[in-house]
């Protein structure tokens, strides 16, 4: 039984020692060299940090396969990674940074080493260039290799937080493990499969791309943000790598759909086309099902919190424009939970909050016991041991197929763009604004459109993107803003949200 996911790279490092692993657009690594200059990465860490073991590790990522020899570099040293957006505004770093506390962060280029001094980063810097150069400490890195488990923390990955703290995912070596295991047997992957990443990697969609292509000996392919926006370009860099699957963000689909580009150009080699983030519309499906008939199509759900996915539907039958393309049914190793709001598992067609149990359930958020607490929760049909599941706060129904649907959010939070957001982030960036009274956000789904409105001390209105850009996302910004001389407030104090939707729609 594989414990530890560099059994993966270890294995293919022998099997296809001279393989294309992982490519971008200027540089490429097989397999042989992929673990090379990750053992390197892991023999530094561990002489600087003074092997210590199960810390994080920031590791800046772009549209690069350095990060992703980082990545398993900091796995060879038995820590976890952290990827970071080397153009994530530096207030939300700082904020990541603070909760993290990280023993050391690796570095590419000096805009990442700038961000570390903007944020007052204290750990061991580790710079790739000069790392990858490193001798490598083989016995080192075996005494670490003895001593981890497959319960042991494998990367975080930050999600949006409703007091504007980001909450750190902390997902463990099992649970990419099984992930991984049912992905490749499941839809038979191979050495001969290219794959096209699209998401990046410091969301946790790319885990998929990354351990597919680690266990199968497939080749990674990193597509650079520019082809999609010449999507013409973008069908071109499919063929010429022979990339066959996908594994995108529903608006990726969704864009390259809407662009006409399939009318005249075809990636010939696509034969599994997977979808994930949020609602597929199937009109929008049905272009792409139309120009590449014989390619199987996979919607993939799941947050953050349970390892990437944990239902799944292979689209089989046809859906009318105006509906939405199922999220299926549980992933290996994985149960969902339905339940009503008394906590009894619901009937068909009762809406419920989803909820998940399994190897793929989180080990919780970094150091915010409170947080974890409240939804990594005891299974509420027994009380007989300990059974840890994770409330998901996705409203969902079963069909007349026995198929899961997905319905809406249970709180604020929201899918936007593909990314999963709460709205108290931006509220209190807004808030933190001089000159701003009161702020508050409301979620307009049939647009995918994040609406602020927002109240002054002094009665002028502001720019608001302007003075937020530093402090949020550009997913997060607000696509419409609006300035109101007073909030509405409900009977119970509170911002009467009901009311702003209602104001939107007059």
């Amino acid at each position: 039984m594989i414990t530890n996911i560099l059994t993966y790279l270890d294995q293919n490092a022998i099997r296809f020692a001279d393989k294309v692993a992982i490519a971008d657009d200027r540089n490429s690594l097989t397999f042989a060299q992929w673990k090379q200059q990750a053992e390197a990465i892991g023999s530094v860490l561990g002489e600087t940090i003074n092997k210590q073991m199960r810390r994080p590790v920031l590791v800046f990522v772009d549209r690069r396969i350095e990060g992703l020899v980082g990545f398993m570099g900091v796995v060879e040293s038995g820590n976890f990674y952290v990827p970071i957006d080397c153009k994530m505004p530096d207030q939300r770093v700082k904020l990541i940074h603070d909760v993290l506390n990280p023993v050391a962060a690796i570095t590419t280029t000096t805009a990442d080493e700038k961000i570390l001094d903007l944020i007052d980063f204290q750990g061991i810097r580790i710079q790739y260039t000069e790392a990858i150069k490193h001798d490598i400490n083989k016995e080192y890195l075996d005494e670490i290799r003895s001593k981890v488990i497959d319960t042991d923390p494998l990367y975080s990955i930050f999600t949006s937080g409703s007091t504007g703290v980001p909450k750190g995912v902390v997902i463990s070596q099992r649970g990419a493990i099984d992930l991984t295991e049912w992905l490749v047997n499941t839809f038979e992957f191979d050495e001969t499969d290219s794959l096209g990443n699209q998401t990046p990697f410091y969301f946790d969609g790319s885990v998929k791309d990354i351990y597919i292509c680690l266990k199968s000996g497939a080749t990674l392919n990193v597509i650079a943000k520019k082809y999609f926006t010449f999507t013409k370009l973008l069908m071109q860099f499919l063929n010429e790598r022979k990339v066959t699957t996908i594994m995108w963000a529903t608006s990726a689909i969704v864009l390259v759909g809407n662009s006409n580009i399939l009318d005249d150009n075809i990636p010939h080699y696509v034969k599994r086309v997977f979808f994930a983030g949020e609602a597929m519309p199937a009109k929008q499906l049905k272009v792409w099902m139309a120009k590449l008939p014989n390619a199987k199509y996979i919607n993939l759900y799941g947050p953050t919190e349970i390892t990437v996915d944990c239902t799944y539907y292979v689209v089989n039958r046809e859906f009318n424009d105006d509906e939405y393309i199922p999220i299926g049914n549980a992933c290996h190793n994985m149960e969902i939970l339905v339940f009503n709001d008394n906590d009894q598992l619901v009937t068909v067609s009762e809406p419920g909050e989803l909820c998940v149990r399994g190897t793929g359930v989180a080990l919780g958020y970094y150091n915010n016991e409170a947080k974890t607490k409240e939804v990594f929760v005891q299974n509420p049909l027994h009380n007989l041991y300990d059974d840890k599941i994770y409330r998901t706060g996705d409203i969902v129904k079963y069909n007349e197929f026995g198929e899961i649907e997905f319905v809406s959010r249970k709180d604020f939070q929201v899918k936007h763009m593909g990314h999963r957001i709460e709205l108290g982030e931006i509220e209190v960036a807004i808030n933190a604004i001089d000159d701003i009274s009161n702020a508050a956000c409301v979620f307009i789904q049939e647009k995918d459109h994040i609406v602020l409105y927002y109240t002054t001390n002094s009665g002028n209105e502001l720019d608001i993107i302007n003075l937020v850009k530093d402090k949020l996302p550009k997913y997060m910004f607000p696509n419409e803003v609006y300035h109101l001389t007073a909030m509405p407030y409900n009977m119970n104090g509170k911002i009467d949200r009901i009311q702003l939707k209602k104001e939107y729609d007059i």
